[in-house]
C-alpha cells in the first residue's frame, strides 16, 4: 500500500477534509518533504491544470498522482449525473470526462463522490440510479482508454441517498453490468454507514480501488476513535496494493493533519 495526500485548488472547499490549499507547488513540495508517496488533486475543473506544470511537480518531488477529484462540479457548477435537466447531466459527463483524461494522462484516476447527485422530488430513486448506472458506463468506457479505472463512492446518508455501503454498491455495479469502475472505500462515510469496516471491506473485496484514510471525526488518521489495525489487515488479505489518501480536515492545521497521517500509515502498514 501506499500514501497519499490531498491538494484542493478549489478555494470553495477550504475548511472542508482537504489537507492542502494553498496551491499545486506548495502542496506538493509539502507531501514530498513528509514522505507521501502522491497527491490527489482536487481541480476546479481540467483547464485549470497546467500539465506541464503538473508534470514538472511531480517529477520533481518524486511523487505519483494518485487521483483526482470531480466534486467541483458540484461545489463550484451545480452538476451531477442526476439531475432532472437532460443538458445539466450531460454537461457533468463532460465536466467528468475531461477530468478522466486529464487524470488519465498521469496514470491517476477520476473520482467519483459528490458528483453522483440524489433523489427527490421529480426524480424517482429508480430513476436517478439509472442515470447513474448509464453515466457509469460510459465513464468507466472513458477510463479504460487510459488504461485506468473510474473511481466511485459510496457517500453516507447526509450526503446522498443513493448508495451507502460497500457491498450493496458492488452487487449494484455487477447487476447493472458495469465495468472498468472501482469503489472508493472512505474510512469516514464507512464509520456512519458499515457496522464494521474491516467486514466490509472483505465483503467488496478486489472491487475496492482507491481508499481514503480518514477517521471517524474526518480528522487526520488516530485524531478520532477508529481502530485502524482490522481495517489494514483486511485490505492486505483482498490484496489491496494502491493509495491511502488523506482527504481528512486540516486540522488543527494542514502541517500537523499531514504529519499525523504520514505517522499513522506507517505505524498502521510497517512501512517507511
Amino acid at each position: 500500500m501506499k500514501s497519499a495526500v490531498t491538494v484542493s485548488l478549489v478555494p470553495e472547499t477550504r475548511g472542508g477534509p482537504f489537507v492542502f490549499t494553498e496551491g499545486l507547488a506548495a502542496g506538493c513540495a509539502a507531501a514530498a518533504a513528509l514522505g507521501f508517496d502522491a497527491v490527489e488533486i482536487f481541480p476546479p475543473g481540467a483547464g485549470a491544470i497546467n500539465r506541464a506544470e503538473l508534470r514538472g511537480l511531480l517529477d520533481r518531488h518524486g511523487l505519483k498522482l494518485a487521483a483526482m477529484g470531480t466534486g467541483a462540479g458540484w461545489v463550484v457548477h451545480g452538476l451531477n449525473l442526476t439531475l432532472p435537466d437532460p443538458g445539466r447531466r450531460a454537461e457533468a459527463r463532460r465536466f467528468i470526462r475531461e477530468i478522466i483524461a486529464l487524470a488519465g494522462d498521469f496514470g491517476g484516476s477520476a473520482i467519483i463522490g459528490s458528483m453522483q447527485g440524489r433523489w427527490g422530488g421529480e426524480v424517482s430513486r429508480d430513476q436517478a440510479l439509472g442515470w447513474l448506472a448509464e453515466a457509469l458506463v460510459e465513464l468507466g468506457a472513458e477510463a479504460a482508454r487510459y488504461g485506468v479505472p473510474l473511481l466511485y463512492e459510496p457517500l453516507n446518508r447526509y450526503e446522498t441517498n443513493l448508495l451507502h455501503q460497500l457491498g450493496d454498491t458492488t452487487r449494484w455495479l455487477e447487476r447493472a453490468g458495469i465495468t472498468n469502475v472501482k469503489l472508493l472505500a472512505d474510512l469516514f462515510h464507512m464509520n456512519i454507514e458499515e457496522p464494521d469496516l474491516a467486514r466490509a471491506v472483505r465483503e467488496a473485496g478486489p472491487a475496492i480501488g482507491h481508499v481514503h484514510f480518514a477517521d471517524s471525526n474526518r480528522r487526520a488518521m488516530g485524531f478520532g476513535h477508529t481502530g485502524i489495525a482490522p481495517v489494514v489487515t483486511a485490505l492486505r488479505e483482498i490484496g489491496y496494493t494502491g493509495y491511502l489518501s488523506a482527504e481528512v480536515l486540516p486540522w488543527p492545521d494542514a502541517m500537523a493533519a499531514a504529519r499525523q497521517t504520514i505517522t499513522a500509515f506507517r505505524q498502521a502498514t510497517g512501512l517507511g
